[in-house]
């Protein structure tokens, strides 16, 4: 049991190292359980007669010496403190050891199947070296790797400079990184890894070795990563100018990961499900995360590595605006429409929900107790928002020579928001004080729109009110800065020129707000339009609108803009779905008409007409409802919804169906995955009306499918049919792919997604299974992760057999792997939304963790602030 809550960081208390390292010269000789590394730290005085303070966990001192002279500094479970040290610049040599097999944190040095690696960031590198392990000090590196010859593959950061032999058959490797990093980006890996090479010439002339680095036997699966690799070097180049600054750029994958992929300079580091890809063991959806991660990873290099964190506070800093970075690359790429839709879908599933509980936090916090608990949608999805306001708010050219701007000033160094602001504002002119709030309140505003026609004045006016809602620590917010783009749909389906009564610009047809009330009188107005507001969801706000169903409808059929076109249809779905929860009568055939002209339009791809038929899930639902929430009662009413539209759309989904069929070898572009996705998302339908029929062609389809997307797709898309048949698919699924970790991990993500009664035992059973362990984070993300998150009627069970599950976990899992703990804890985090007898069961579950021994900071943190 916790005595004593952990120490509270804090953004104001920030303050500079009194001394800085400005290179680091560290000798790494590898052991599974007595690693030795000796570092020599060139240290800079900034602050004479301050002691030198270093972090340090789960590591043995052994010896260090001050320029040459032996010292005897003060050690403790987290600190080296150095009371005495010279008033001048000094070289600290440090000699400590590590036991990376003991590590199942897999932060700091660890091993994944016989490799040594690394993941440093945030706070990995005390549990491997003792260092200050802070973003703003920032050093060079040259390392010594020396290892056993059966593990012939010694990289780390920078370029290669020396290899040679060893006594006691070992060898070693030296890298030397010119680029000055902080701790959390070094990375070093050994063992014995197959390898795919390549290269890639920059737009300065700069011939650049690529290897991706894996598993013995998993070589054919890096094509699709290489030349994503290659498409993202080439992208940076022609959209933002920066070319890659180092000789070699190596990927390695593993399959022991907390995280998705590392940036550390020059050595990416992936969970191998982000690399690995062939036809038949990876789907269209992994084939384009790939892409977009590797992509990301490889932006970091400017946007992360070059230009740093001042501090953890300034997080989104690097990973906000580096998913706005991937997210337009992936838009450039493939569909610009769907990729815009998809983002915000995953914006509305993940990140609306944190901001509308008690685990909100604004996109720079001002305070943490654990820093991993803060890599969250937050930080990072909103993030990506703030970046892309900034850029319709200011134009795309001028976000350009912001950036350039921001390269050219800051490159080299640990940099923060306002230094990101104020390129921007120098660029563009403009004064962006106001839009800074962004990064500083928590909570997602909601804009409410009403609309009034004056036939006789022949104008239409537009009247927006913002608010955001209190969120823990926040209350009686300001209004935000924010453009809103907007559109008036005239009776023959065109938009009608904007012509405002009052002086307001509207550029590109975007509204700016910055007051809590707008109003906007459009002239010369002769018959009512219809209102198409916060196009391509140019704001993340929640709106309200009075917009009718016929308005919608008629979006749905003509708006320009295809996510409002979109969203339109989403909208009536969503009253519908909320109405049949209250036992509100419904009528589903309007709806059913705008489905049908949809999927009957020539003019819209396959991927758009795939996402309409998406209809909003349980989660959204319940989200809307915001409480006392029956999850049984919506999961029934949901169902019921489903298959009265699909009973009106049988014919054109079976239409569809067939026109989609696969032909040929399979191609992992757009035009091929976008066929696909429309053909499993009619047979998902289709199974909600028609269950004999789509489980006979989903097991038609698993048998004869050349590929993963349709070999698992048949199977999610008729999970929700109670049909025994389902089962044996499962069973045959794992049957045929037992051997291959990844698609064993979409086996569990099937089996925990699966809506049968008693889930919450289903899931527990499974997890004594021979293929299941807590050590393995993807095996819990798939399992537990899948059932939190896919399963909401399990979950949230009546009789709280889910909140056990989850507690139980959770606290198995603490004393593995903290960080995956506290992943796994803000599944609680809508709690709150549900019914009191729910409440009362989540609540006392939480509450049940906080009493377990040995609670880490990680995952007080989260529960503490969710129960609160």
């Amino acid at each position: 049991m916790r005595i004593a809550p952990p120490k509270t960081i804090h953004l104001k208390d920030y303050a500079p190292a009194p001394h800085a390292v400005t290179h680091v010269e560290m000798n790494v000789v590898l052991h599974p359980t007595r690693t030795q590394v000796e570092t020599t730290l060139h240290v800079k005085v900034r602050e004479a007669g301050q002691p030198l303070v270093l972090d340090g966990e789960d590591i043995e001192f052994v010896s260090a010496r001050i320029n040459g002279d032996e010292v005897h500094p003060v050690c403790d479970s987290s600190t080296l403190t150095f009371d005495i040290v010279p008033h001048q610049d000094f070289t600290l040599s440090i000699i400590q050891t590590c036991n990376p097999e003991a590590n199942t944190a897999l932060s700091g040095l660890y091993l994944s199947s016989g490799v040594f690696c690394t993941q440093m960031e945030a706070e990995g590198f005390r549990r491997f070296a003792y260092m200050q392990d802070r973003p703003d000090i920032m050093a060079t590196y040259r390392v010594r790797i020396d290892a056993p010859k059966s593990m012939p593959v010694l990289l780390s950061n920078g370029n290669p400079v020396d290899t040679g032999d060893a006594a006691h058959g070992r060898h070693f490797a030296v890298w030397d990184d010119p680029h000055p990093k902080p701790t959390y980006l070094f990375a070093l890996v050994a063992g014995d890894l197959a390898s795919v090479h390549d290269s890639f010439t920059t737009m300065d002339g700069r011939k650049v070795s690529l290897g991706i680095y894996v598993e013995h036997g998993k070589q054919d699966r890096c094509d699709w990563a290489m030349e994503s690799l290659k498409a993202s070097m080439r992208w940076d180049e022609e959209r933002f100018g920066r070319a890659y600054d180092l000789d070699v750029f190596n990927i390695v994958a593993v399959s022991d990961f907390n995280m998705g992929a590392m940036e550390n300079k020059g050595l990416n580091i992936f969970n191998d499900k982000y690399i690995l890809a062939r036809p038949d063991t990876a789907t269209d959806t992994d084939y384009v995360n790939i892409e977009r991660i590797i992509a990301h990873e490889y932006f970091h290099n400017w946007t992360g590595n070059r230009i740093t964190c001042r501090d953890w506070f300034q997080l989104c800093l690097k990973e906000g605006l580096t998913v706005f970075r991937d997210q337009e690359f992936t838009s450039d790429l493939r569909s610009r429409a769907v990729k815009r839709i998809e983002d915000v879908k995953t914006l509305r599933a993940r990140q609306f929900p944190e901001d509308q509980g008690p685990l909100a936090h604004p996109v720079r916090p001002s305070s943490y107790i654990e820093i991993n608990n803060f890599y969250t949608p937050t930080v990072y999805e909103k993030g990506a928002e703030i970046c892309r306001m900034l850029m319709t708010l200011i134009g795309r050219d001028t976000f350009r020579k912001g950036m350039d701007l921001f390269f050219e000033r800051h490159d080299g160094e640990a940099a923060r928001v306002e230094d990101f602001l104020r390129c921007m504002a120098d660029a563009s002119g403009q004064n962006l004080s106001h839009f800074a709030r962004w990064y500083e309140q928590a909570g997602t505003p909601v804009v409410t729109v009403s609309t009034a026609f004056d036939e006789d004045a022949a104008e239409f006016t537009v009247t927006l009110r913002q608010h955001t809602p209190d969120t823990p620590g926040q209350s009686n917010k300001p209004p935000l800065h924010m453009p809103i783009a907007l559109g008036l749909i005239g009776e023959d389906g065109a938009d009608v020129p904007l012509v405002t009564k009052e002086n307001v610009a509207l550029s590109n047809g975007v509204a700016t707000l910055g007051k809590a009330e707008t109003t906007l009188t459009f002239r010369n107005i002769v018959k009512r339009p219809v209102l198409s507001v916060n196009r391509g969801f140019s704001a993340p706000i929640i709106l309200q609108s009075d917009a009718s169903d016929d308005d919608l409808l008629f979006q749905a059929a003509h708006d320009g803009d295809s996510f409002n076109r979109w969203e339109a249809t989403q909208t009536c779905a969503r009253r519908l779905l909320i109405a049949a929860y209250h036992n509100t009568p419904v009528d589903v055939s309007a709806l059913a008409e705008a489905l049908r002209r949809t999927i009957q339009s020539s003019a819209l791809d396959h991927a758009f007409k795939a996402l309409s038929l998406q209809l909003p899930g349980e989660a959204e639902i319940a989200a809307a409802l915001k409480t006392d929430v029956n999850a049984d009662q919506l999961h029934e009413s949901r169902a019921r919804v489903l298959a009265s539209l699909v009973g009106l759309l049988q014919g054109e989904l079976l239409e569809q169906l067939e026109a989609t069929r696969d032909h040929g070898p399979y191609v992992a572009d757009v035009a091929g995955t976008a066929r696909r996705s429309l053909h499993l998302a009619a047979l998902a339908l289709l199974a909600r009306h028609n269950a004999a029929f789509s489980v006979a062609h989903a097991e038609q389809l698993f048998e004869t499918a050349t590929n993963m997307t349709l070999e698992s797709g048949a199977i999610a898309a008729v999970l929700s049919s109670d049909v025994a048949i389902v089962d044996q698919l499962l069973t045959r699924f794992y049957e045929r792919h037992r051997d291959d970790h990844l698609l064993v991990d979409k086996w569990f993500m099937l089996m925990a997604a699966r809506p049968a009664a008693e889930a919450a035992h289903r899931i527990r059973t499974l997890t004594q299974h021979e293929a299941f362990t807590f050590k393995t984070p993807n095996r819990v993300y798939a399992l537990i992760g899948g059932f939190t998150g896919g399963n909401l009627a399990g979950f949230h069970a009546a009789d709280g057999s889910g909140y056990a599950l989850l507690a139980d976990t959770i606290i198995t899992l603490n004393a593995i792997n903290p960080q995956v703990a506290s992943r796994m804890a803000t599944s609680f985090r809508s709690w709150r939304q549900f019914d009191a007898p729910r409440r009362a069961r989540a609540e006392a579950e939480m509450r049940r963790i906080l009493t377990s021994s040995g609670l880490s900071n990680d995952v007080f943190e989260i529960i503490s602030r969710t129960v609160a």
